[in-house]
């Protein structure tokens, strides 16, 4: 038996210590999700405790298939859609979020990743976004995404087929044109040093 099975068999006789001790378990992942979705950090924290407690109201409705991350994520992803409507602020990056650790912060290179990752994913549409979020912010499974999203595993499969193959060719693109572009600077500085030698040897 799981540390989760056991906190959520104790969950099932009523024990409060339980789902504390679940929800302290699973708070760190469910923030970072929401972070995803919110304008900044405090939202996103309000967006957390919404969760947690739509988790505990229908818990008599779960039953316990070692699938509890799954539940979370699909009161998480309702949670988060319902706090965009309201804000009407559904796209805001990472960088606008009010997330301000000291560079020597251990968590500091998460964060950053984080930006990256989402920098990265901007292009793709709103399904593939938060497919590529699930999978490689998150580190849910295929299977789990399919659960969450309430899609077939094979549409999730595809979608995420699709958002890599997008961006491996924009990835590639950009670096592509990052060769170009210092191709031909080094190009334009050895014909100023050619021009600058003719203008030297005509000199003499």
């Amino acid at each position: 038996m799981t540390r989760e099975d056991e906190l959520i068999k104790r969950m099932e006789q009523g024990d409060q210590g339980a789902a504390d001790e679940l929800i302290k378990m699973f708070y760190p992942d469910i923030l970072r999700y929401c972070l995803w979705h919110a304008p900044n950090r405090s939202l996103a924290e309000d967006a957390v405790q919404e969760t947690f407690l739509k988790a505990i109201r229908y818990f008599d409705r779960y039953t316990h298939k070692g699938k509890f991350r799954s539940f979370l994520y699909q009161i998480a992803v309702n949670t988060c859609i319902d706090m965009q409507r309201k804000n009407r602020n559904p796209d805001i990056s990472l960088e606008e979020s009010e997330i301000e650790p000291s560079y020597t912060d251990p968590a500091f290179e998460a964060i950053r990743s984080d930006m990256v990752l989402r920098q990265i994913v901007s292009s793709l549409s709103k399904d593939q976004r938060e497919i590529v979020l699930l999978r490689f912010g998150q580190d849910l499974t295929l299977r789990e995404i399919a659960e969450v999203l309430h899609l077939p595993l094979r549409t999730v499969q595809s979608r995420l087929r699709s958002a890599l193959k997008k961006l491996k060719a924009e990835l590639g693109a950009a670096e592509t044109g990052n060769a170009f572009h210092k191709e031909t600077s080094g190009d334009r500085e050895a014909q100023r040093n050619h021009a600058r030698k003719e203008e030297t040897r005509h000199e003499e």
